[in-house]
């Protein structure tokens, strides 16, 4: 379906992807990953045509189509259902030829492929997309013109996948949608009949949503089977044995060179030195697996902690129009410790109760009540365009530290996780994930008690998103997070709270519940929870069954284990004994048969290693299922 072969992607003068080869089978869905500026988004440019290859070629089946989200969101006047609808170009070609078509036999032929494209139940299918997207039946009908950005690059995202290209391309799909409108796509794409390319940091998109992952590192293109969680598993192993294999081939280096310096003068030892060194020089480097750390996050905790509940409020209401509160019958309270994610699709009012604790609504009803000295942070999305363009980092943060000594600025700035180059660069030049990491680090500067993160990950790649997730449980406060992304949810949050029908109440389960509730499944998986507590005792005696019968398949791992334990050690004797440079000239042909036994060994341990990685995997498969 796609072929990508030798392929280099020169941008600005910047080699970004080079000599890459990757394959895609027709129907495959595939997710790119890999660090912020590697290049993922060109990739795109390149396949559908809007960039030239430096070398190298990238073919597709005849006749596919592709499809992406266009980059301008619709604001016409139309209505959202009708844009949805012309995005299939063929049923809008074919429905106008149908108008005025006269020959019998072309009407029929018309007809046959309406039929055939489904033409008669597209609207319906238009408005279940629009529907899981966020648009009610009455929103479908309202003029693009009539929403913001954010919801007409919703717009755009159903027309694209309405119109099913041969080839999805998706690019950060989930930057412009909440956490139900994350959930409803995660399944449309794991049912999607075509080819999917997904470029996202999104970890359980992209363990749900796809069946392989594409991982562009070093301007490289490699392909691995499964979701994100099996690719960062199969990943780590991989690296594990080359800086094994990295070690002892570094030894061996330094070893034969030793013997080449040692000999290589000496008539009686000039031939086997001769040897060694053109052993070396044949000899294929293994490169070290040289892993990029992402710089950490950094929240000052409060000094003092205040006494709980920190906010509690009692028959609360809370709006912008006097008469019309967007939120009511608010009974909650927050203390010093908590995590708390709020659930609810845009527009229930999650950004309006944020904008309640922090201050910046009042209530129009009912009690709130505030601890003494609280002080409350946010960051949200938008709060990126109040930067000031011109200024640096260091500029934004001389203006809240006016007193302080330049170097203490600049550590601060540091702790943001901005490199020492990137302090002085104007706010504008700044990437996404630096802009979010700089706005993150003036919102938590004063230390809060509770900090609101409204929407954090839209910028920023896996591993930052990672980092943040750390750097929030390490912070001594309490945290209100709205986010989509339910990695980050999951690894944070302790109590959730959703945001519907106009107010806000604990939700009593866990994302998997909310996720089946959003997905339709919420009756099955409360059944699934009630057997499953039910029949602990039956999964324990499964489990010990399992053991029983993987005991053979634990036996060969231990085997394995033990003759790998043996065999470096003898190695390790071997390798020992051939460091005195005395046996050299007192036993060479000692020397020559502890040579090619520490070879036979060698050879050996790396067959027992892929051996015993190949047991392990099997038992954990075995385990699992």
């Amino acid at each position: 379906m796609l072929s990508i072969n030798d392929l280099s992607l020169r941008v600005a003068g910047r080699l970004l992807i080079e000599n890459a080869t990757v394959q895609l089978a027709s129907g495959a869905k595939a997710g790119i990953v890999g660090r912020n500026g590697t290049g993922k988004t060109t990739l795109f440019r390149a396949i559908t045509g809007d960039l030239s290859p430096e070398s190298g070629s990238i073919s597709l089946s005849r006749g596919t189509r592709i499809g992406q989200v266009a980059q301008e969101a619709p604001g016409t006047e139309e209505a959202l259902i009708e844009i949805v609808l012309k995005a299939d170009v063929e049923r809008a070609r074919l429905l106008a030829e149908a108008e005025s078509a006269t020959d019998p036999h072309r009407i029929a032929e018309i007809q046959t492929r309406l039929a055939d494209i489904g033409a008669h139940s597209a609207e319906a299918r238009a408005a279940e997309i629009l529907a899981g997207l966020g648009f009610d039946a009455e929103a479908q009908k309202r003029p693009a013109s009539s929403f913001s950005g954010g919801w007409r690059m919703r717009v755009a995202l159903a027309s694209v996948l309405f119109a099913e290209p041969d080839l999805l391309l998706l690019d950060e799909p989930t930057n412009y949608l909440d956490l139900e409108g994350t959930l409803w796509l995660e399944s449309y794409l794991s049912r999607y009949p075509h080819t999917v390319l997904l470029i996202s940091h999104d970890r359980d998109l992209l363990n749900r949503a796809v069946n392989s992952i594409i991982h562009l590192e070093n301007r490289k293109l490699t392909l691995w089977a499964g979701g994100y969680d099996q690719f960062a598993r199969q990943y780590a192993e991989k690296a594990e044995l080359q800086e094994k294999m990295r070690v002892k081939q570094d030894a061996k280096r330094k070893h034969m060179q030793s013997f080449v310096d040692r000999f290589r003068a000496k008539a009686s030892k000039a031939r086997q030195a001769q040897s060694r060194l053109k052993a070396l020089e044949k000899m294929q480097v293994i490169s070290a697996n040289v892993l990029t750390q992402v710089a950490p996050f950094n929240f000052p905790s409060p000094e003092k902690v205040v006494a709980s509940p920190i906010i509690a409020v009692e028959s609360g209401a809370v709006g912008y129009a006097d008469d019309k509160p967007v939120l009511k019958q608010l009974n909650l309270r927050i203390d010093h410790d908590d995590r708390i994610a709020l659930l609810g699709a845009n527009g229930n009012g999650k950004s309006t109760f944020a904008k309640l604790l922090a201050g910046r609504l009042g209530l129009q009803a009912g009690k709130l009540t505030l601890a003494p000295g609280l002080k409350v942070s946010i960051f949200a999305q938008h709060q990126m365009d109040d930067l000031r363009p011109a200024e640096s980092a260091y500029q934004h943060l001389r203006r809240q530290m006016p007193e302080a000594p330049e170097a203490k600025v600049r550590a601060r700035v540091a702790q943001f996780g901005l490199a020492t180059e990137k302090m002085d660069t104007p706010a504008r030049d700044l990437s996404g994930g630096e802009k979010a990491r700089l706005l993150m680090g003036l919102s938590s500067l004063d230390a809060p008690h509770l900090f609101i993160l409204d929407e954090p990950t839209n910028h920023l790649d896996i591993d930052s998103r990672q980092a943040l997730a750390e750097a929030l449980n390490d912070f001594d406060g309490a945290v209100i997070l709205i986010s989509h992304d339910r990695h980050l949810i999951e690894a944070c949050a302790d109590r959730l709270w959703l945001v519907d029908k106009g107010t806000v109440k604990p939700f009593e389960g866990d994302m998997d519940d909310y996720r089946a509730l959003m997905t339709g499944g919420a009756s099955q998986r409360k059944e699934k929870r009630e057997a499953d507590k039910a029949s602990k005792a039956d999964k324990r005696r499964e489990a010990a069954r399992k053991r029983a019968e993987l005991e053979p398949l634990a036996k060969k791992i231990k085997m394995a284990e033990g003759l790998m334990e043996r065999l470096r050690k003898r190695i390790d004797a071997i390798e020992a004994e051939m460091a005195d440079p005395s046996l050299y000239e007192r036993d060479p042909a000692k020397v020559s048969t502890l040579a090619k036994e520490r070879s036979d060994l060698s050879a050996k341990l790396e067959t027992q290693e892929e051996l015993w990685l190949q047991l392990s995997g099997d038992y954990e498969e075995a385990m699992a299922g």
